[in-house]
């Protein structure tokens, strides 16, 4: 495993973090067994920062619980975050951390971060509500060793925000893909040029990097590096980077891990040559003409009040441009419609707006949503569909 430094407390942090959001789940909730088997062997094979936050409904818990009963705390660094949306007063703060420590099994967390600060109006009304005082009463307490913020806003902002307070970290989304989106590259030259460790998050656009990607943008990256996974690629391209600390990533089976930890034994600083450059460049043409909603399923907007699957419809719209009408009919089908009310598909949308107001990438979904319904419901939907549920009667 490959670490880099945080300056700021000379911790060597993996440069391979695990974000727990996306834990195996079963019926009722996360699979803990499977949950174990992830952390458990990211630890050994050398993973050290592992990412969960409040509102990653039971992910706390199970860190917790994984932690302690294999006596690995001591192990890893901890980053959780305060749900400042949820927040209605400073009463709050203490509400929530002793929540967290209480579900995660310890008594500090090692990077607690303000979750989705996206502009200094937020910042300061947090400021308004003594969360200066209360971090530095934390700190003093030994309940919270770094704070820092996560970010989804415009660039303009997030430079502010880095001047706002003295941060001892900072999480943004970045990918291959996005490189001008959000914080951005300067964003991320910024901050470590302040000696801010950045963390970054959505490294694969919640997985549309790797199995989101048209087959002639794989065909280019397999024509490059033979043997290399689109997981690997997009990875490399961010470990290239010096101003990069932790990449994060959701992975959820022992292969993604085991390929993950792979890549991060040897995608140093300047690795990425010439000719891969190129490959980045294509593979980055092709996949814009494809991705028609910039969706990365985090669910953030969901529960829809109208029972709407909104990241499986968007996940069938956009396969539906990469891979075909028929597979992602197949997958809309089984995902949004296959329900015997029907009140998952797009066409069920209401356009009440509640789902915009919580979604990350600032997605317009109400005219995404009408979108994705004139081109997965087309005229003849509701008959094959009728079809369908006669036949598997």
């Amino acid at each position: 495993m490959q670490y880099r430094l945080d300056e700021r407390t000379g911790n060597k942090l993996s440069v391979l973090g695990l974000g727990c959001m996306r834990f195996p789940r079963g019926v009722g909730g996360i699979d803990i067994k499977k949950a174990e088997q992830i952390i458990m062997r990211a630890i050994d094979a050398g993973v050290n920062y592992f990412d969960t936050a409040y509102l990653y409904a039971g992910s706390e818990a199970a860190l917790g619980t994984v932690l302690s009963r294999n006596n690995a705390r001591g192990r890893v660094h901890i980053a959780t975050k305060l749900p400042i949306a949820s927040c209605r007063g400073n009463a709050d703060f203490d509400k929530f951390l002793n929540a967290q420590l209480t579900a995660l099994n310890t008594d500090y967390v090692n990077y607690y971060l303000m979750h989705n600060i996206n502009s200094t109006a937020q910042w300061d009304e947090l400021c308004g509500w003594g969360i200066r005082e209360w971090i530095a009463a934390q700190k003093a307490a030994g309940k919270i060793r770094q704070v820092g913020f996560s970010f989804h806003g415009a660039r303009g902002e997030f430079v502010k925000l880095l001047d706002a307070y003295d941060w001892d970290f900072c999480q943004i989304q970045y990918n291959y893909s996005n490189e001008n989106y959000q914080a951005g590259a300067e964003g991320l030259k910024k901050a470590a040029a302040k000696h801010i460790p950045v963390i970054i998050m959505e490294p694969l656009l919640g997985g549309k990097l790797v199995n989101g990607l048209a087959p002639a943008a794989v065909d280019v990256f397999r024509k490059t590096a033979p043997d290399r996974s689109p997981a690997a690629w997009g990875l490399r391209w961010l470990w290239n980077q010096p101003e990069v600390t932790v990449v994060l990533s959701g992975m959820n089976d022992p292969a993604q891990l085991a390929d993950n930890a792979a890549t991060a034994e040897t995608a140093l600083p300047g690795c990425v040559t010439d000719e891969e450059k190129r490959a980045y460049d294509r593979v980055i043409e092709i996949f814009k003409s494809t991705d028609k909603v910039p969706c990365t399923g985090c669910a953030y907007c969901m529960p829809c009040p109208q029972g709407v699957n909104i990241p499986a419809c968007f996940a069938s719209y956009n396969a539906s441009y990469t891979h075909g009408r028929i597979t992602s009919l197949a997958m809309y089908v089984t995902s949004t419609a296959a329900n015997r009310d029907g009140r998952a598909r797009a066409s069920n949308c209401v356009k009440c707006g509640k789902c915009e107001q919580h979604c990350p990438q600032k997605i317009e979904i109400r005219r995404q949503l009408a979108d994705a319904t004139r081109r997965m419901e087309p005229f003849y939907f509701n008959f094959a569909l009728k079809v369908l549920r006669a036949v598997s009667k």
